[in-house]
């Protein structure tokens, strides 16, 4: 769908001059033509659709690009790229080659950040603020944060340090009491206890000598206009709190908000959900979560501790079951580190359940309160591995780069969901010494009856999966299942090993030894970044012990990986069947192999 007045917009400048029955038409076919577009090509559906009107009337009032507009993580930038030139790529949203699901910097000019992570915004609107006045610039800064976001401690840092300039901005607080699950913390009811008779938010604010306004109605395009308006005459710190409705204009988005932040593909008349064509199978995530229950029934001592993310990590029902065990933080990676890290001196043991890529933000504490220490503390890494459509801010890595690095670290990769659970298991039946990694991908596994009863495994040692005489594949973590569906097609499938190396540090050295003293001719397989991978690891090792391996590394070059399906970006990178068979095709063929 392309409506009749959005349809002749290529940039704000093309609206300015409409009047409001017009502008009040054009949100209608901007919300309208998000709800197609995300039913066909899926997306994160419930937050853009809160903010039209707010899109709408910061367009219309503000000089874009001049004055600079930041939107905190993105997932509400949908209206702002249909309004900024990219209505006709909005239908390549989130593909292959196609338009990016957040703000990107070489994509627009309109787009003066790059914000895939929340809380981002305010340090760097702040930044460009100070750069503006440094250079005598006269013009606007502005940042859309959302509640749950600016409850982050990097949030709080920038209103810290904004409160003692007189940088020219705007902060718009977009109130929704939500982030991707429900907004959590004593910041939420107090937000929702200010009104416009009794503003107890400004409190808050004026303590950072921010200027406050607010509540305001965030659907109400006039009174957003007339706001607006008025805040562009105005200069330094200040602050809009708007209250929004996240999913606005679809019912069951509005009604389901946590399922329609991002639900897959779905009709755009009734909202029902298209059908999974994953029949029979189960999320990791959900392999973790309803494992970690039984786990909670057996062992008191487990605790669970997720920043934001319950409902995507499978933790929603361990949560109602165990309200007490099972904690969310809000977006505040560092403080759930350290948190886990407390909990852990105090004989209990945290399972701190994170994405790959927001474990990153919180790796000074992973080091410094967790492994210095020594303490036993598991992260369940959720998301390892190429994550898809949302793109290099979301693929998860670099986690065995940035981990491996750290003494007293132990670093696990099941390959299958069975492995997962009894992993999983064997951590509380013989709690660790010290801290644990667990990798695992988003979405589906492969295993049909994973919920085995619990029997304890080895997590020092691989396994030989498969015996050869002529080259071993070494694969890691969840790999291994496309590495047997390669070698199941091969003619010369005979002639090749396989082995799950399970652990990636420490290194199963005996396993190693014995592979590389039957094989000079080895190929690893890693859904990770190579640099700093297991690859270069084990060939690190095989050379300081006095092999000379010929080694073939398979993995994620040192490059930020796009956006696009999976199934395309395996392909491109050569983590697919046919990739893998080709490189063991240039190993055989290059006369390396007799």
């Amino acid at each position: 769908m392309q409506s009749k007045l959005l349809s002749t917009i290529s940039q704000p400048s093309d609206f300015r001059s409409f009047n409001i029955q017009q502008l009040q038409q054009l949100v209608n076919e901007v919300r309208q033509e998000i709800i197609e577009v995300i039913a066909q090509r899926e997306g994160h559906l419930g937050a853009s659709l809160g903010v039209v009107e707010l899109t709408v009337a910061l367009h219309y009032c503000f000089d874009t690009p001049n004055d600079i507009l930041i939107w905190d993580v993105g997932h509400q930038a949908y209206g702002h790229k249909m309004l900024t030139g990219r209505l006709e790529a909005f239908s390549t949203l989130r593909q292959w080659g196609g338009m990016s699901g957040f703000p990107k910097r070489d994509e627009s000019v309109y787009d003066a950040f790059g914000t895939g992570h929340s809380s981002t915004s305010l340090s760097a609107i702040l930044g460009i603020a100070l750069a503006a006045s440094q250079k005598g610039e006269d013009k606007q800064h502005i940042a859309v944060i959302g509640d749950a976001s600016i409850a982050s401690g990097m949030a709080f840092e920038a209103l810290n340090h904004l409160g003692t300039t007189q940088a020219n901005v705007l902060i718009v607080l977009n109130d929704n009491t939500m982030g991707i699950d429900p907004s959590v913390g004593a910041l939420k009811a107090f937000f929702q206890q200010s009104t416009k008779d009794n503003p107890s938010a400004e409190n808050l604010f004026s303590a950072l000598n921010i200027t406050y306004n607010g509540p305001i109605n965030g659907h109400n395009l006039e009174e957003l206009l007339a706001v607006f308006n008025a805040e562009k005459m105005k200069q330094g710190p200040r602050l809009i709190h708007i209250r929004t409705t996240k999913g606005k204009g679809l019912v069951q988005a509005e009604e389901e908000q946590v399922l329609f932040h991002a639900p897959g593909k779905f009709d755009p008349l009734t909202g029902k959900l298209n059908p999974s064509s994953e029949h029979g199978k189960t999320k990791y995530q959900t392999v973790v979560g309803k494992t970690l229950e039984e786990l909670f029934e057996r062992f008191p001592k487990t605790v669970a501790i997720t920043p934001a993310m319950p409902t995507g990590s499978g933790l929603r029902t361990l949560m109602e079951r165990f309200p007490k065990r099972c904690l969310d933080v809000g977006i505040a990676e560092q403080h759930a580190v350290t948190l886990a890290a407390g909990m852990a001196t105090q004989g209990l043991l945290p399972f701190c359940v994170i994405y790959a890529t927001f474990l990153q933000r919180a790796y000074d504490q992973v080091m410094h309160d967790v492994a210095l220490q020594n303490l036993p503390v598991v992260f369940c890494i959720d998301r390892a591995g190429l994550v898809g459509h949302d793109g290099p801010t979301h693929h998860g890595l670099y986690d065995i780069a940035f981990l491996n690095s750290l003494p007293n670290m132990t670093i696990l990769a099941p390959r299958n969901e069975v492995q997962l659970r009894q992993t999983l298991y064997t951590l509380c039946n013989t709690p660790p010494l010290g801290p644990v990694a667990i990798r695992y991908p988003r979405g589906y596994g492969n295993s049909i009856d994973w919920q085995q009863p619990f029997a304890a495994v080895n997590l020092t040692k691989g396994e030989c999966l498969k015996e050869g005489e002529d080259l071993a594949i070494l694969s890691v973590g969840t790999t291994a299942a496309t590495v047997v569906e390669a070698l199941e097609s091969r003619k010369d499938k005979d002639r090749i090993a396989h082995y799950d190396l399970g652990v990636i540090k420490p290194l199963d050295t005996a396993l190693l030894t014995a592979i590389l003293s039957k094989f000079k001719r080895l190929i690893t397989v890693e859904d990770a970044a190579l640099a700093g991978g297991v690859g270069s690891t084990v060939l690190t090792w095989a050379v300081e012990k006095g092999f000379q391996p010929n080694l073939k590394r398979i993995g994620l070059a040192d490059v930020f990986i796009p956006h696009g399906a999976t199934s395309v970006l395996k392909e491109h990178y050569g983590l697919d069947v046919k990739g893998i068979n080709q490189a063991i095709d240039d190993h055989i063929n290059d006369g390396i192999c007799s």
